[in-house]
């Protein structure tokens, strides 16, 4: 069997595993001992989605089997969303000027600033889902007093409200929400992340 981790050809050699649901027990079981988990399988050259996993399992393994597998550590996601939490506290002093910028006509400034922000909302929405993978990491993230899905669930509805008033070129509402919506939620962002 060919075996690789995250890109990496790595040595395996099989004990009582027979079957690719074997293996992949086995294999679990030391990654969560590491504080990680698969995160996609990639078997014979095809994508394994986790919803076909059943039909896979009962397959034999043996020396022409190829696996790539895809894991995650909970040191990764922790630092991921520090990383994250870190361009938020960039982009807070931002926030705060987009006002003055659309006001003085420098309205690609603003939409770079609104475009990083989007961005970086997504690579931490990104690492939020890698967070759920392990419950009691997920479970330690509170946000204004609540889980992250339920505080991104209210604040994407501030994101769709700023996309439209940038779409409407509402200088007044898109500096509002910038500064008195989305800035203040950031710093929630940041100091929930910092207890981690």
């Amino acid at each position: 069997m060919t075996l690789r981790i995250n890109g990496e050809t790595v040595d395996v050699t099989l004990e009582d595993e027979k079957t690719v649901g074997d293996f992949l027990k086995s294999f679990e079981e030391e990654a969560a001992k590491n504080d990680a988990t698969t995160t996609s399988i990639v078997l014979n050259g095809k994508p394994v989605p986790a919803q076909e996993i059943d039909s896979v399992l009962d397959l034999p393994i043996d020396d022409s089997t190829k696996m790539d597998l895809t894991t995650v550590s909970k040191f990764a996601v922790i630092e991921e969303l520090k990383r994250c939490s870190g361009d938020f506290d960039m982009l807070k002093e931002k926030l705060g000027e987009i006002s003055v910028l659309l006001q003085s006509g420098k309205d690609s400034d603003a939409s770079s600033i609104l475009k990083a922000l989007a961005e970086s909302v997504s690579n931490f929405v990104t690492a939020a889902r890698y967070a759920t993978l392990f419950p009691e990491l997920y479970g330690n993230i509170q946000v204004d007093g609540k889980d992250l899905g339920a505080f991104f669930v209210e604040f994407s509805d501030i994101l769709k409200d700023l996309e439209t008033a940038m779409q409407d070129k509402d200088t007044v509402t898109v500096g509002d929400l910038s500064e008195y919506e989305i800035l203040p939620r950031l710093t929630m962002i940041s100091e929930a992340v910092e207890q981690l």
